[in-house]
């Protein structure tokens, strides 16, 4: 039985997605004067579809079965290879990064307060409405 539903954990899921791009956002920023850096960013779809694959569990029960394999990687991270945005090879846009920055430090507020919503309701649940 699960008590909250599933909501929390998907908050959860979202808040630890929030927190991954943040990390490589600022990653990217870190190095935005390294020569030959490659910006990297966070895909949401690649996260989800492991999220997929993780959560589905199997027996293979005869051979002609096909196989559920899981690979193991840094989920949904991936660097523009072929991107220079200098002419020293670095491949981060500060301007790009800075709006991605803001936009997911938005994404990741509404977030909290969804989650402190959700937290508030169950207190006030246990309370008994007082």
């Amino acid at each position: 039985m699960n008590l909250f539903g599933g909501t929390i954990s998907n908050l959860e899921n979202g808040l630890n997605y929030a927190s991954l791009k943040n990390k490589t956002i600022a990653q990217n920023i870190a190095n935005v004067d390294t020569p030959n850096y490659k910006a990297k960013d966070v895909s949401f779809e690649k996260m989800l579809q492991e999220a997929k694959v993780n959560g589905l569990k199997a027996n293979r029960t005869d051979i002609r079965h096909y196989d559920f394999t899981i690979q193991q990687s840094t989920p949904g991270v991936f660097s523009y290879e072929n991107f220079k945005y200098r002419s020293n090879g670095n491949g981060v846009d500060m301007d790009a990064q800075q709006a991605s920055l803001a936009e997911n430090t938005i994404y990741y507020n509404a977030l909290v307060d969804r989650i402190s919503g959700k937290f508030n309701t169950l207190n006030t649940v246990i309370k008994g409405g007082k």
